[in-house]
């Protein structure tokens, strides 16, 4: 396939781990696009056959071998062997629609304000609109002249990132793993004085893996809020998010080893503490105070439709 102009401005990366099957139907939807990105696989330390099925299957696909399972930090080091000015993201069971590749390089070029556009995410063969959509659709920070809301976070398979500012960050952090992995990130690169755009001109497809342990990522989401709210929000969301920690580990039935690991994280956290500025505290307000009212609303509707992971993406 010829190069696209475009391959000099944008690449992926595709986060990864003992899913070959899944990552192979990914990557063909990837180099069918019109942009002919340079794709960038992180493989998470995989112990079935990924890393040599990719190579064998994909031989213009770049394997980043990260030596170990560094959760979302894998991105990372992969993000390092990256050469173009943007880089999108995915994860081995999603994949980017042609034309919102080539959408999210005239958006930057475009808004040099905008760090970050989350794209509108489309669920399985029947491709429905993600409920999060709905709720970032909707974020009370308005447009202002830009082609979405400004929200306060982001999903990390499903965005798109100026790359020299991926890196400025320090991409995710290690200890978090995986989990709500997005928030801290989002937290910084909005102290950075750039803008995280929810688009739903860019579509990502996802096809959810059923390679998912849900109440593993339930205790670590939660672990991840409340150490993220110890480095950098006030004592109270620290205390709040540490309650609610406490007590979905003592509903998943692992309290202790859960509750250890959670107390030598806020040790951690302790020296890095450093709070928000005020503006970006007064954002995370005015969204948590809109995400209340829908759920006010929704319990007066008789409604319980998910919202998928809102703290983690608006």
């Amino acid at each position: 396939m010829e190069k696209s102009p475009l391959s000099r401005h944008i690449s992926v990366v595709v986060l990864t781990h003992n899913r070959a099957d899944e990552l192979t139907a990914t990557l063909e939807h990837l180099l069918s696009l019109p942009e002919n990105p340079p794709i960038f696989v992180a493989d998470n330390a995989s112990s079935d056959n990924t890393v040599k099925r990719i190579k064998t299957l994909f031989p213009t696909v770049c394997v980043i071998e990260t030596g170990a399972n560094l959760g979302a930090a894998g991105r990372n080091v992969a993000v390092e062997c990256v050469g173009t000015e943007y880089v999108a993201f995915c994860d081995d069971d999603t994949w980017w629609s042609p034309g919102s590749l080539e959408r999210a390089v005239q958006l930057f070029d475009e808004l040099p304000n905008v760090g970050v556009l989350n794209a509108r995410i489309v669920v399985g063969k029947d491709n429905e609109t993600d409920p999060t959509c709905e709720v970032m659709r909707t974020s009370p920070l308005g447009h202002d002249g830009l082609p979405g809301p400004v929200l306060t976070g982001f999903m990390a398979g499903a965005c798109v990132f100026r790359t020299v500012l991926f890196r400025r960050m320090g991409g995710y952090e290690p200890r978090l793993f995986i989990g709500g992995e997005e928030e801290l990130l989002a937290l910084d690169v909005l102290a950075s004085g750039n803008a995280i755009v929810y688009c739903d001109q860019l579509t990502v497809h996802h096809h959810p893996s059923a390679a998912r342990d849900s109440t593993l990522r339930r205790r670590m989401l939660a672990r991840n809020a409340a150490w993220v709210a110890w480095l950098c929000l006030p004592w109270r969301e620290a205390c709040r998010t540490t309650l609610r920690a406490l007590a979905c580990f003592a509903a998943e039935g692992h309290f202790a080893a859960d509750c250890a690991g959670l107390l030598r994280g806020i040790a951690w956290t302790w020296p890095k503490r450093s709070i928000m500025p005020p503006n970006v505290l007064d954002m995370r307000i005015c969204v948590k105070a809109a995400e209340h009212r829908t759920r006010v609303a929704q319990t007066l509707h008789g409604g319980d439709r998910p919202t998928g992971r809102v703290d983690a993406s608006i």
